[in-house]
């Protein structure tokens, strides 16, 4: 019988693996220990199942560049009932990415990957349709609060198939700013513009211009507006949605925790 482990410390938990009396080929979630350990090298933290250490699809050490991140992906694992599902752990699968790189790309290939969708950015689109003019505010302010504002960039929209032309210097901006992030965020950038299709709305929600109920809404803005005119199939349209949201959200923490810096400042004590 299969057994909940809810305990959480502050750097130590629990996960549930594969076990030695499971099958491997049924991936079944059977009670054992993990813990969150520093390796010692470069601050690395690593992921330990049942005083094993956890690997990536590549045959590599699973480690994070911090505790946040490791203790993250734990619960991750954590959170699995029955039969793992690897298709949720969104977090585990983009740090594998980082990790393997199994396309062997370099930083520059992905920053011109990601460059490319704003020739076809989701909100720089705009069907020429009456029952969309409602929500042209909303983007007016997303355009005004995220480009002008942080980037100090110009961005038109078009409602025409060739979509808006694009400045050179505006892809030389945005180009500056992603060489300022790391391989690891740059994986968690990419994932977050392939769910979102825009660079614009997933850079908007890293600097936390948006939620990502309000990204993901965005983003959908069409979707959106043939839901209200045709009716919507909740099994079907409320399902994507929920997990449009659920990678996004794990894009944008997996964003955060690979950035994030930690410095601990002491008081010098005066008798």
């Amino acid at each position: 019988m299969f057994r909940r482990v809810f305990q959480l410390r502050n750097s130590f938990g629990n996960v549930i693996s594969v076990c030695k009396s499971c099958p491997s080929h049924q991936y079944s979630k059977c009670l054992s220990k993990y813990s969150t350990a520093s390796t010692g090298n470069h601050g690395l933290y690593e992921i330990n199942l049942d005083r094993r250490k956890l690997k990536t699809p590549g045959g590599k050490l699973f480690t994070v560049p911090n505790e946040a991140l490791a203790i993250a992906v734990a619960t991750e694992w954590d959170a699995q009932s029955g039969t793992l599902k690897f298709y949720t752990m969104h977090l585990t699968t983009l740090c594998n990415t980082a990790l393997d790189n199994p396309t062997q790309r370099n930083k520059e290939q992905m920053i011109n990957s990601a460059l490319k969708f704003l020739e076809t950015d989701t909100i720089c689109r705009l069907p020429n349709d009456v029952g969309t003019v409602s929500v042209n505010h909303t983007l007016i302010c997303i355009f005004s609060v995220l480009l002008h504002c942080r980037y100090n960039v110009t961005i038109g929209s078009s409602s025409s198939i060739l979509g808006p032309e694009i400045p050179q210097a505006t892809k030389e901006t945005f180009r500056q700013h992603l060489n300022s992030y790391s391989l690891w965020s740059l994986t968690g950038l990419e994932f977050v513009i392939s769910q979102l299709k825009s660079i614009l709305l997933s850079l908007g929600m890293v600097d936390r211009y948006l939620t990502v109920e309000q990204a993901v809404l965005l983003s959908r803005l069409e979707e959106e507006y043939q839901i209200s005119h045709w009716g919507n199939v909740e099994w079907a349209h409320d399902y994507d949605m929920y997990e449009l949201r659920a990678r996004t959200a794990a894009g944008a923490l997996f964003i955060q925790l690979s950035s994030e810096n930690l410095t601990v400042k002491h008081k010098i004590m005066q008798d």
